[in-house]
């Protein structure tokens, strides 16, 4: 895994305008995996699974084969969970990733080729039509079709919305509900939000963060660090390393950096369920929360601490991991 050397280089394709990349040959003779980021304060006030059926024979129109539909958040939640649905996907021979976006003011429908690995998407710049709401985002999207002539035979008349198979998803067997050993030995690698391109470019394409300006991006990153750093020097005695390079996950290691601090923001009951935890009956668990661990490098292990310390504000949850990486 490389870490990128800032967040201009992971967003360095982003533009503001749609279309600025072309549209995939294999969407018109290959599958294609939708996800769905849906804004739970637009109107009409509708799920993301009603979002997919209203927008699925625009899809099927503009000459697309979708084979099933993901909630975007839900694959989004952390690079573990996000590599088990690339091998799903890679198994049943997926060849494109389409994103819907609905926004309040807007809906956004995006196509990118499968990458076949943990990143998925090779950048955000991606073919794209918008519009102000979904129905004319539809209607443009589904003109494709008048245009192109599809190979897609046989393509399901309803959405389908499949799950990843226990034999397919590994990320609960990786996630120890426990602290790492010899945080003192070596250091702490911590990245700067967004310079991850593994999780980062599907987040791109999130509700809450589709659209926004390079210049909002950089001032909420370094707001930000200045947090992180704050918060550190009052919870965290050990050495640690900014993550502001290109490295291997060898350089990081030669360079005693053998930890890495991982920021994920989720659904807290989709969270919770993918790492391994008890969810806790009724409503409690439908915040979105911001939940740290620490994954230690050599051996791929994912430490999220003894006890459960996700919070909406990642200041308290990042100073309430910290506080339990001591007990």
């Amino acid at each position: 895994m490389k870490y990128i050397l800032s967040v201009l280089i992971i967003f360095s394709f982003i533009a503001t305008s749609l279309g600025q990349g072309s549209m995939p040959e294999t969407f018109f003779n290959g599958k294609s995996i939708v996800m769905v980021s849906n804004d739970p304060g637009a109107k009409p006030n509708m799920s993301w699974k009603a979002l997919a059926d209203s927008l699925h024979s625009a899809i099927v129109e503009a000459g697309g084969d979708p084979v099933g539909y993901f909630e975007l958040e839900q694959v989004a939640i952390s690079e573990a969970v996000q590599a088990d649905y690339a091998q799903a996907f890679s198994s049943r021979l997926v060849k494109n990733i389409i994103f819907i976006t609905r926004q309040k003011n807007a809906t956004s429908i995006h196509v990118a080729p499968f990458t076949e690995n943990t990143q998925i998407i090779p950048s955000t710049a991606l073919y794209g039509v918008s519009g102000s709401d979904f129905q004319a985002a539809s209607e443009q999207f589904a003109a494709l079709g008048k245009t192109n002539k599809s190979k897609n035979l046989l393509v399901i008349d309803v959405p389908e919305f499949p799950s990843i198979s226990q034999s397919e998803s590994t990320s609960s067997q990786k996630f120890l509900l426990s602290n790492p050993l010899n945080l003192e030995v070596f250091k702490l690698g911590i990245p700067i939000e967004g310079s991850s391109a593994e999780t980062g470019l599907l987040s791109y394409f999130r509700y809450d963060m589709y659209g926004k300006s390079q210049a909002t991006i950089l001032a909420e990153q370094e707001a930000q660090k200045a947090g992180i750093e704050q918060i550190l020097k009052a919870e965290y005695p050990y050495d640690i390393e900014w993550l502001t390079e290109a490295k291997t996950d060898q350089e990081l290691i030669q360079d005693r950096v053998q930890f890495l601090l991982v920021k994920v923001e989720a659904r807290e009951s989709d969270m919770m369920k993918s790492m391994g935890v008890a969810v806790p009956e009724g409503d409690a668990a439908n915040r979105t929360v911001v939940k740290y661990y620490i994954k230690l490098i050599v051996r791929n292990e994912l430490y999220i601490g003894p006890e459960w310390d996700a919070d909406p504000d990642w200041r308290v949850a990042l100073r309430n991991f910290l506080k339990n990486l001591k007990k």
